[in-house]
């Protein structure tokens, strides 16, 4: 049973209408990485611990996720959601976004993160190597996330499926620990009752 603090905070990244536009974004995998997102909430709302939500404001041109486009809002079931703060960024990972989570997290003494969120492989690796460096106990909730397909400089398309078995090889062990919403879930419950 995964052990899941009392002040576990659950970060979710980016979960906003512009990544539903594949023409931009190409192929997504995971069709149930919503879903999951919302499990997970639920459990964090029914037991009060922090709920973090991050947004991108994209400085590129013609990106879906710039601020002034509709594709800049959070997702139906994310927006409205409860939560303790919520951070926006222009860059990858949300340790660089405003406010500052770094220090927003030391000052709850808030020790251990869940990660979930879009993209797998960009926001939320990158937000989960730089949480794994600071020295957080970081749990990647691996099918809480998805990824697109993308074509690299060589033509080669790598796939969405590709991308998310390189990230949980590269960040397992190394940066975090992937894990997968069943378990986390089961672990925030069985904390629960045990204090009940």
């Amino acid at each position: 049973m995964l052990k899941i603090d009392e002040k576990a905070a659950l970060v979710v990244i980016d979960v906003q209408k512009g990544f539903d536009d594949e023409a931009w974004w190409g192929k997504r995998n995971n069709p149930s990485c919503e879903a999951n997102i919302g499990l997970l909430l639920d459990a964090w709302e029914s037991t009060g611990r922090p709920i973090v939500l991050v947004r991108h404001d994209s400085t590129s041109e013609g990106s879906p996720l710039r601020p002034e486009k509709s594709g800049n809002a959070l997702k139906v079931g994310i927006e409205g959601r409860n939560h303790d703060v919520f951070v926006t960024k222009s860059v990858h990972s949300s340790f660089h976004g405003k406010p500052d989570l770094h220090g927003w997290l030391k000052a709850r003494g808030i020790s251990q993160l869940v990660i979930t969120g879009i993209a797998t492989n960009i926001c939320c690796e990158t937000t989960t190597r730089v949480a794994g460096d600071l020295g957080y106990d970081v749990l990647f909730t691996v099918d809480a996330t998805h990824a697109f397909d993308r074509k690299g400089p060589d033509g080669h398309v790598v796939t969405a499926d590709e991308f998310t078995r390189s990230t949980v090889a590269t960040l397992d062990g190394e940066f975090a620990r992937v894990v997968r919403t069943a378990d986390v879930v089961a672990g925030v419950r069985e904390r629960a009752l045990a204090h009940a």
